[in-house]
């Protein structure tokens, strides 16, 4: 699917083999952008620079990567990407490219001991295309190589999960989602809507007693590490602040998709970015900010469920 917001670039790094990889989305100049954590697990890089009241406004590019924690160096390739490019935050020193790393949990998939690191978020980076030309690949590709969902039940009820697209439009405006979907819960199963009725527990088809079995030792108990990580990208013209709430609907479209969501085992994390091309009031609905949340909920709940 091509997502139709000038200057955004997408590139992917895959190990078919060793299931993992990562995601780098490069932004245009003077991309503005938040984000939030509501899973009890994340591994992130350079997160607390979204906040609001954080001096750095612009967001040059977002790393979603396989590898748990260790993933989280792929970041330091896009890094010395854009150094190379004199793309960043202007300092007495030069450009300092702000970078963020959201990463999730797919060591048990594969070859554990292979994580993306530098080379391989350089060349994400250098193979990044302008998303109006080119569809961005989903599935398993990129941060979504070793996905899975389901988890929550134990890893014999996993399937894949993957990397997911959607885009979602009102008028002059343009909201795009990219997401890599390990979550723990299920994706899109109505059993599960109906399993838990009036605060009772009622069981669960083929897997016993879910809240009373006591949680999986030793290696096994790395089955709950989970996350999913993810961009909203909108060409409307917003403040941090604002893109902080585009960040908190997202996790509302996440719950839409995902039962349960935001398990301790995840790391559940979004950034809202707006590369501001749509001023505000044009006639059309400008850049509404509740409008904007409406179309985040609608681009987060699909793209999850074409991930898997």
């Amino acid at each position: 699917m091509k997502i139709p917001i000038d200057g955004l670039r997408v590139g992917h790094y895959t190990d078919e083999t060793a299931r993992t990889g990562c995601t780098v989305l490069l932004f245009p100049e003077g991309t503005v952008a938040s984000g939030e954590v509501r899973g009890g697990a994340p591994a992130t890089r350079e997160f607390d620079l979204l906040a609001p009241e954080r001096t750095v406004e612009c967001l040059n590019a977002l790393v979603l990567s396989g590898g748990s924690a260790f993933g989280l160096a792929s970041a330091d390739g896009v890094l010395a990407h854009l150094a190379d490019e004199g793309t960043g935050f202007p300092t007495g020193g030069g450009p300092v490219p702000i970078v963020v790393g959201l990463s999730l949990y797919d060591l048990l998939e594969g070859d554990g001991s292979v994580r993306p690191g530098p080379a391989e978020g350089r060349v994400a980076a250098e193979t990044a295309t302008p998303t109006v030309d080119a569809p961005v690949p989903t599935g398993s590709v990129g941060a979504g190589t070793g996905a899975t969902v389901g988890t929550w039940r134990g890893r014999d009820h996993a399937r894949p999960g993957g990397l997911g697209v959607a885009v979602v439009a009102h008028g002059s405006l343009t909201v795009a989602v990219v997401v890599a979907v390990n979550a723990a819960g299920d994706i899109g199963d109505p059993a599960t809507s109906t399993a838990v009725a009036d605060g009772v527990f009622r069981g669960w088809p083929d897997s016993g007693d879910l809240f009373t079995a006591p949680p999986v030792a030793g290696a096994e108990a790395g089955s709950r590490g989970n996350t999913t990580i993810g961009a909203v990208v909108t060409d409307a013209d917003l403040t941090k602040g604002e893109c902080l709430l585009l960040a908190q609907s997202a996790h509302d479209g996440l719950a839409r998709a995902v039962f349960p969501p935001h398990m301790r085992s995840d790391g559940d994390a979004f950034v809202a970015a707006a590369t501001g091309t749509v001023p505000r009031g044009n006639g059309d609905g400008g850049a509404d900010l509740d409008v904007l949340r409406v179309l985040t909920v609608a681009a987060v709940e699909q793209a999850v469920v074409r991930a898997c």
